[in-house]
């Protein structure tokens, strides 16, 4: 990608027109109904609050008339940014309950991200916590300001029910292609297909699911409304950024049964044996294809697991096809398995006609799931969901899927550039766009190397502008000014000139496969006995000598995921705990020296300690 010449100057956003579609309950009314069959059954608790059914439904109702009293009604959309908590809980189902719609807002977001999300959705209102709203730089008159129960306005009745099955209920932003995130339009309707689908996970009263993901993503769907669908609780991790032992300690301190987790933090935790899995009932995996070993050793040591590996896009609610993962499947490539619910779907080829039995084409979602398009990006959502004969209306996923002799479906990869690195669906072209918004960068080409394995890098291959010779690490780091974390590059290459195929287009198989040579050798600062052991484990997650006390574990490549296996290794080490916000916020090895050897410090004052 090179340098545009100018900028698109941005469109309005406007709301689609709704498909006649037959209607299902919207969210506050499910949540209604298991209030009256079990009104002092717990709903949701964090660990600090605990909110049963009956309180949960009182308190979005008030929080609900308080938005009514702000002017949000039906066509409002509504910011959420705030940690994840029971009030987060309580404003999502009030703001519905108002009939406006939810637009997620990760707190861990630059700070211009969030704004750019806000003014896309045209957000009348920004809930959320005090802290984080200030930090955002949204105005104050636009904001309310979240208490524990949502809030402690006193004198107003209870908001009645406004929500309509066929509006829309999140606005759900993915990357996108052009440099700006496509915001997805999900309605009630198909959250409500998802989270009661009979042959879908099975959940029930006696079942608690835990809430770990950013309320950003779409997963975070599936962890909140399908157990208050079906009258089981929610336990919300206090953690900001929860490291793998932080996940066991919450599985085990809140009884929980169900979780759902990425595939690359499954396989983090099938690599280590995590003793997660012996308490658990119900593990499903998704975002990557999931690891036929690491599904095998799990399975083997912990026979009673039900392990669900899950395929959907955002487009279509979460999750489109479920498969029960046998010991069997795991001799060759798992299956994505079929469709569930109301989700529809058909493994077309080039002409849109069905493929032979048992070959590979486009997999197109059709059926009650569907989003109802791209805010304000008309002529994308005419591209992406079409009016099929015989079908209907259907999304073309971009997938390229088999269908086997049991039915279900097997992932064949893409028929575009997007890419998914740790759960995370990411368009190339948007990170490029960025880049090139930095004056020092002429060309840009992103690319994933070692794509789905355990340490794929999402790296950025640049050309330079003329006479520009700027560190790599300051690009980094104006670049996460400007994009969530997952989408900045852990890696990076620069060329004298981007590799071209015959046909002129950036050569991207090239890119990919070519890992670049080292920088040579620098000079460095000797280690202290405390950076010794934190360079070691860095070491071992990055699989290379890690020397210099200054180094940068995100300028090293590492990631979230990276760092979640540090944190592991540093407490078995060293017997104290480095959390993962911490480690990410203190990034070099002198910096998390620094903080263990403060932590080991105060552990030998403790009264008792060691002796």
């Amino acid at each position: 990608m090179t340098r545009p010449a100018s900028k698109t100057p941005p469109t309005l956003p406007t709301l689609p027109v709704l498909p006649a579609l037959p209607a299902l309950p919207a969210l506050p009314a499910l949540i209604a109904r298991q209030a009256e069959r079990q009104p002092d059954a717990l709903a949701v608790t964090d660990g600090s609050t605990v909110l049963t059914y009956r309180e949960l439904v009182d308190a979005a109702g008030r929080l609900a008339a308080v938005l009514a009293a702000r002017g949000i009604g039906p066509g409002s959309a509504v910011g959420l940014l705030c940690a994840r908590s029971t009030r987060l809980v309580v404003a999502q189902l009030a703001v519905w309950r108002a009939g406006a719609l939810v637009v997620p807002l990760d707190p861990a977001y630059p700070r211009p991200r969030i704004a750019e999300m806000a003014a896309d959705a045209d957000t009348r209102l920004v809930l959320g916590d005090k802290g984080l709203l200030a930090e955002a730089g949204i105005p104050e008159e636009r904001t309310l300001v979240l208490t524990e129960r949502g809030t402690e306005a006193t004198g107003l009745a209870t908001a009645p029910d406004a929500a309509d099955p066929a509006a829309p209920a999140l606005l759900y932003y993915t990357s996108g292609s052009t440099g700006r995130p496509k915001g997805v339009l999900v309605p009630h309707r198909a959250v409500a297909d998802l989270v009661t689908a009979e042959d879908a996970i099975a959940l029930g009263p006696r079942d608690r699911m835990l809430f770990h993901s950013t309320v950003s993503f779409d997963a975070a769907t599936l962890e909140l409304w399908a157990p208050l669908a079906r009258g089981a609780a929610v336990a919300v991790s206090p953690s900001e950024r929860p490291s793998a032992e932080d996940l066991v300690r919450d599985v085990e301190s809140f009884g929980v049964t169900t979780v759902f987790l990425t595939t690359a933090l499954f396989h983090h935790l099938a690599a280590r044996r995590s003793r997660i899995f012996g308490v658990l009932r119900t593990v499903v995996v998704g975002g990557e294809a999931i690891s036929a070993e690491h599904a095998g050793a799990v399975l083997r040591a912990f026979p009673w697991l039900e392990l669900v590996n899950g395929y959907g896009p955002t487009e279509a609610t979460t999750f489109t096809t479920l498969h029960r993962v046998t010991r069997a499947d795991c001799a060759g490539s798992v299956p994505i398995g079929r469709t569930f619910g109301g989700a529809r779907a058909h493994v077309l080829d080039e002409r849109l006609a069905p493929v032979a039995p048992g070959a590979v084409g486009e997999l197109w979602i059709a059926g009650d799931r569907l989003a109802l398009g791209y805010l304000g990006r008309a002529e994308l959502t005419a591209e992406r969901f079409r009016e099929l004969p015989g079908i209907g209306r259907a999304y073309r996923s971009g997938d390229r899927v088999r269908r086997l002799p049991d039915g279900s479906l097997e992932y064949h990869g893409r028929t575009d550039d997007q890419v998914k690195v740790r759960g995370y669906r990411i368009e190339p072209g948007e990170v490029e766009h960025a880049l090139l918004q930095l004056s020092e960068v002429a060309e840009a080409a992103v690319v994933v190397r070692r794509a789905g394995q355990d340490d794929a890098a999402l790296t950025a291959c640049l050309v330079l502008a003329e006479g520009a010779r700027p560190a790599v690490e300051a690009l980094r780091a104006r670049l996460a000014e400007r994009l969530p974390a997952h989408l900045v590059p852990t890696a990076w290459t620069v060329l004298t000139a981007l590799p071209l195929t015959g046909s002129g287009k950036v050569d991207r198989r090239a890119l990919a496969a070519d890992d670049p040579a080292g920088t040579g050798p620098v000079a460095e600062a000797e280690l202290g006995p405390i950076q010794q052991v934190v360079a070691e484990a860095w070491s071992r997650a990055l699989e290379r000598p890690i020397t210099d006390p200054a180094a940068d574990f995100l300028a090293e490549g590492g990631h979230s995921l990276l760092a979640m296996w540090v944190v592991d290794d540093l407490r078995e080490d060293l017997g104290v705990e480095l959390s993962l916000a911490d480690f990410l916020a203190h990034p070099t090895v002198a910096a998390q020296a620094e903080l263990l050897e403060r932590a080991l410090r105060a552990a030998d004052d403790t009264p008792g300690a060691g002796r």
